[in-house]
C-alpha cells in the first residue's frame, strides 16, 4: 500500500499489519518524496506483481496527481483501476453545511489551489465573476496574495470566506469571517491541516442552516428523552 498524508489512522487501523507500507505524504515547506519517487514506487509494486493500493485522501483526480500517476503505470504497460472519491471541496462543505451552489446566489464554482498565486492563474478577474464560488485549496500559507488579489481585482471586501480545517471527522473547525479578515485570522490559524477555503455569498447561508440544525438537534434530544 502506498498512502498520503491525509489518510486517516482509523483507516489505516483497518489495513492488516501484514501489508507492505509506503508512506508518500507531502505537506507545504516539509521534506517528502517527489513525484517521479513516487511514480517509481508504484510502477515497481506493478513490476513485482504486487496487489497494490494507491491510498490518497479525497478524489484521486482533484488536485491529487492522480492522473499524473495513471499515465506513469500506462507508460510501464501497467495494468490499474481508478476508484473515484469525494473531493474535499463536496464533502467538507456539506460537512460545514455551506451549499457550494444556491438558487438565486450562486450558479458556478470553481477550484483552485493556493499555488493560483505564483502565475498558474495569473487572472485573478477570472475568479471573480457574480454568482460564483471559489474554493481554494492548500491556500492558508498564501492568505495576504489571495486577499489581496481579489480584492484589488474588484471582488467586494465585505465578502464571506469561511476556512474549513480537518473537514469531514469529528474534529471538523470552521471559521466565517469577510474577505477583509482573510490574512489576519489566517495567521492566527497557521498550523490548521488540512485546511480548505471557500469565498462567496454561498457562506453567510451557512448560519441560517446551523441555526435550523440545532433546532432539529434540540428536538431530537427532547424526543429521545426518557
Amino acid at each position: 500500500m502506498v498512502y498520503d498524508r491525509l489518510v486517516s489512522q482509523p483507516i489505516l487501523d483497518l489495513i492488516p499489519s501484514s501489508t507492505l507500507r509506503f508512506y508518500v505524504g507531502k505537506r507545504c515547506g516539509m521534506p517528502s518524496l517527489n513525484q517521479d519517487s513516487i511514480n517509481e514506487i508504484l510502477k515497481d509494486c506493478g513490476r513485482k506483481g504486487y496487489r497494490a493500493v494507491r491510498l490518497k485522501g479525497g478524489d484521486p483526480f482533484v488536485f491529487g496527481r492522480g492522473g499524473e500517476e495513471a499515465l506513469a503505470l500506462k507508460a510501464a504497460n501497467i495494468e490499474f483501476e481508478v476508484i473515484p472519491g469525494i473531493t474535499a471541496a463536496l464533502g467538507c462543505s456539506s460537512s460545514a453545511l455551506i451549499p457550494l451552489t444556491h438558487r438565486k446566489v450562486a450558479r458556478s464554482v470553481t477550484f483552485v489551489t493556493g499555488n493560483v498565486v505564483s502565475g498558474a492563474l495569473p487572472a485573478w478577474s477570472s475568479l471573480i465573476a457574480q454568482g460564483q464560488t471559489l474554493v481554494c485549496y492548500m491556500g492558508l500559507e498564501k492568505s495576504l496574495e489571495i486577499q489581496s488579489g481579489l480584492v484589488q481585482a474588484g471582488l467586494s471586501a465585505s465578502t464571506p470566506v469561511a476556512i474549513i480545517g480537518k473537514g469531514c471527522s469529528a474534529e471538523e473547525e470552521v471559521y466565517t469571517f469577510e474577505l477583509s479578515q482573510l490574512n489576519q485570522i489566517a495567521e492566527q490559524l497557521r498550523g490548521l491541516s488540512p485546511a480548505l477555503m471557500i469565498i462567496g455569498e454561498v457562506v453567510s447561508i451557512r448560519q441560517q442552516l446551523v441555526d435550523i440544525a440545532k433546532e432539529v438537534s434540540q428536538d431530537e434530544r427532547l424526543v429521545s428523552a426518557p
